[in-house]
């Protein structure tokens, strides 16, 4: 495997010093969504199965562009929208749709698909380490983040925070999903950049981390590039 490769296969972390080796951290598997999409339901239940591994972050994020066909998702947000989009020109796609999945922010899989997004995130947890990263939540309420590189990465890479509640209950009582009551797992309501590591020498990051939402520490290849590492926060 080429080095360019290897960068775009880089390991996703968990939380703490790693050790070398491969698919010691948990894989970060986003799900585009919508209230207001009738073939979503089924990728919204598989999300819910997923959160529950502690191999895998499984996050849902809400987008706002079906609004207009009869519901207004009550989770989504436009910045989902724009950040799905950002997948979209990353990989020259030329639409977005909803259900999609982005496994480890390389690789699209439309539609509830378990057997290939087992077979992703099977292929992303064999690679082998990159980077040891930790994240300390002190007494103060700040977030202290530390991260070494263990082969020689390329940057900018981007950390950012990521803000999602554990379970949501949404009752549809218009558009395509009318008389439903859904159950929605880790749904995001705020993706932050909280600053930028070149990817060469240590990094330490301090960040303000305050209410009952759950946390993720994210590291991402600048412009929707792979996700290189997942710290959570909980």
């Amino acid at each position: 495997m080429n080095f360019f490769k290897t960068f775009l296969f880089l390991l996703i972390l968990g939380l703490g010093p790693l050790k070398a080796g491969a698919g010691e951290g948990p894989v970060v598997v986003e799900l585009f969504t919508s209230q207001g999409c009738s073939t979503c339901p089924p990728a919204d239940a598989l999300l819910q199965e997923l959160a529950q591994r502690p191999d895998l972050i499984a996050l849902a994020l809400h987008v706002d562009y079906w609004d207009y066909i009869g519901w207004k998702d009550t989770l989504g947000s436009g910045a989902f929208s724009l950040r799905q989009k950002g997948y979209a020109q990353a990989i020259h796609a030329r639409t977005i749709y909803t259900p999609q999945f982005m496994i480890a922010g390389r690789t699209p899989v439309g539609g509830a698909h378990r057997e290939e997004i087992e077979a992703l995130v099977a292929e992303q947890k064999s690679l082998a380490d990159s980077a040891r990263v930790d994240a300390v939540l002190g007494d103060d309420g700040i977030i202290r983040i530390s991260a070494s590189p263990l082969v020689r990465l390329q940057g900018p890479i981007v950390i950012e925070l990521v803000r999602y509640l554990p379970n949501v209950t949404v009752d549809i009582t218009r558009g395509e999903n009318k008389g439903h009551r859904f159950n929605y797992a880790n749904v995001v309501t705020s993706w932050q950049t909280l600053g930028t590591w070149s990817g060469r020498g240590d990094l330490k990051v301090e960040a303000p981390y305050s209410g009952d939402e759950h946390g993720v520490i994210v590291f991402q290849a600048a412009n929707f590039g792979p996700i290189l590492a997942a710290v959570r926060i909980d």
